[in-house]
């Protein structure tokens, strides 16, 4: 019987799940799309679920939720200023995973989550602004 075995495991202990996923929880809210195994892509669907609605709320309680689990301001920041308002009329689904085939090394099979309104000039803007600020020229911001 499976009683009470309600997620995967995924060959990690608690600990490093749940680091783990807040940690790809602020990727995907940061980039708004990124490339993962399907079966992390899949477990990480209730999470940011829930903290999309969390950013709906937007009450001080519900930043302090989404703050706890984020890890870092500006993943939260995001989450009540930019998203929270874009989905604010829809009532769930706001991730969509689409699978992507077989990775090469070990052959797992891999998925990209991204959100379903997506901004597609929000994938690595950060990162371009950070190499744009070393190399000292502008950013196309």
């Amino acid at each position: 019987m499976r009683h009470a075995r309600g997620y995967r495991r995924l060959n990690r202990t608690h600990e490093h799940r749940k680091a783990m996923f807040s940690n790809m929880a602020g990727s995907l809210i940061e980039h708004e799309q990124i490339k993962t195994t399907l079966p992390k892509a899949k477990e990480l669907r209730p999470i940011i679920e829930k903290l999309i609605t969390l950013g709906k709320r937007g009450d001080l309680h519900a930043r302090r939720q989404a703050a706890s689990q984020l890890k870092q301001e500006k993943f939260a920041a995001k989450l009540f200023d930019v998203l929270g308002p874009r989905y604010a009329e829809r009532s769930g689904g706001y991730v969509r995973i689409v699978k992507a085939g077989f990775r090469y090394g070990d052959m797992a099979p891999m998925a990209i989550i991204e959100f379903v309104d997506r901004d597609p000039a929000a994938k690595g803007a950060d990162d371009k602004a950070r190499l744009a600020a070393e190399d000292g020229t502008v950013a196309d911001a």
